[in-house]
Order: structure tokens, then C-alpha cells, then sequence
């Protein structure tokens, strides 16, 4: 499948849609969970965020490190709209106006300054369609074992597609590897907001 002007921006990026749900497991909390952090990634993409008291059109870059994240919104011109800075003293979000917010959690501070919640915590798991190992979540695979949906701490998240599993193979063995795909296409909604994110571009590790 080819998906093509998605957002009304342009450009054409191949999908891998997934199939229909067909199992739906219910993960429990592991205890310690709170201190375990997802591997660093950096990723480049677009959202639409509509229901909240304002919406948001427009790019998105984040950095995810072990130690915080830096999220860099920016309007369909390429035009910085915020900043969003989270490391362990708290949250900061500056403005295009250069003023800068402060709150203990992300989903507090961006639907006080944005006027619409970013559920940052349990984000930085999904966009690697697994779900927080902090919470009850239940998960809906296809037939192939791939994730379709997860619902957890309110939010239901649906991966409409998929980026293509690559495969390499390695000079020694003359063996091939493929590595896992990543979402591509992600749907995330709570009662009275709905968020929309295209990933462009993935890379894992801080490079």
C-alpha cells in the first residue's frame, strides 16, 4: 500500500498496513517499571492534533534519551511552534513568543500552554508499537503477531501501518537479518482528542 499527500503535505512514502486484530492480550505492571526507560531514538515526522481546546498541524522532531526527551514542534511552514524539554528536574515548554513554561509532568504542561495533552510517558513506548510496562494495557495482535492496537492509561493507540522490515546481511556469515519494523502510521485517542503521527524518519541509538 502507498500512501501519498498524507496532511495535505507533499511527498509519497510506501506503508505496510496491518491485518485485523485477531488476539488481545492483557499485560500486567512490572513492578520496578517506573525506573525502566526505552532505548534512545531519535525520529522525524508530522502530527494532527484535533478535539482539545486547540489543535496543532504541523512537524515534529523528538529525541528520546535515557536521562529526558526534547520535542521540537514546528508549523507546516517549518516554523518553531514549541519546545518541549523534559529531563528529571520537571518539564519545560518555550514558545515562539520565547516564553517558557514549567510543570512536573508533560500531559499537565502541554494542555495548560497547547490546550491539548501529549501523553509524552507512555509515548515513548508506543512508537515502537509495545506498550508501558508501568500500567495495565491490553494489546491486539494480527494473525503475524503484529501489534494493531494498544489501550492503556486512557488512550487507545491503532498503527495503521507499518514501515517495511529490512533486511541486511552480514559479510562473515553471509547469513541475512531482518530487522523488526517500526510504525510508521499512528492513531492515538482518549474521550474529546485525537492525535495523528506520521514517522518520516527513525533512528535508534543517539546518533
Amino acid at each position: 500500500m502507498v500512501l501519498c499527500g498524507l496532511f495535505l503535505l507533499p511527498g509519497c512514502t510506501a506503508l505496510v498496513h496491518k491485518g485485523t486484530p485477531v488476539n488481545t492480550i492483557v499485560i500486567e505492571p512490572v513492578a520496578g517499571a517506573a525506573e525502566a526507560k526505552p532505548a534512545a531514538f531519535r525520529l522525524i515526522g508530522r502530527a494532527s492534533v484535533t478535539g482539545g481546546k486547540d489543535s496543532f498541524s504541523g512537524g515534529v522532531q523528538w529525541h528520546h534519551t535515557d536521562t529526558g526527551d526534547e520535542i521540537l514542534l514546528l508549523s507546516p511552514l517549518g516554523q518553531a511552534v514549541a519546545q518541549i524539554q523534559r529531563n528529571r528536574e520537571g518539564v519545560y515548554l518555550t514558545t515562539s513568543e520565547q516564553e517558557t513554561f514549567y510543570a512536573d509532568d508533560v500531559e499537565t504542561l502541554t494542555e495548560r500552554v497547547l490546550g491539548w495533552r501529549l501523553p509524552l510517558m507512555g509515548l515513548q513506548y508506543w512508537v515502537r508499537s509495545v506498550n508501558s510496562p508501568a500500567t495495565v494495557s491490553e494489546v491486539d495482535m494480527d494473525i503475524d503477531g503484529t501489534v494493531v492496537a494498544i489501550r492503556q492509561d486512557g488512550w487507545e493507540i491503532s498503527y495503521l501501518g507499518y514501515f517495511p522490515m529490512l533486511a541486511t546481511q552480514t559479510m562473515q556469515t553471509k547469513t541475512t537479518q531482518t530487522q523488526p519494523a517500526h510504525p510508521k502510521l499512528l492513531m492515538l485517542k482518549r474521550p474529546g482528542l485525537q492525535i495523528k503521527l506520521v514517522i518520516d524518519n527513525w533512528n535508534a541509538g543517539n546518533h
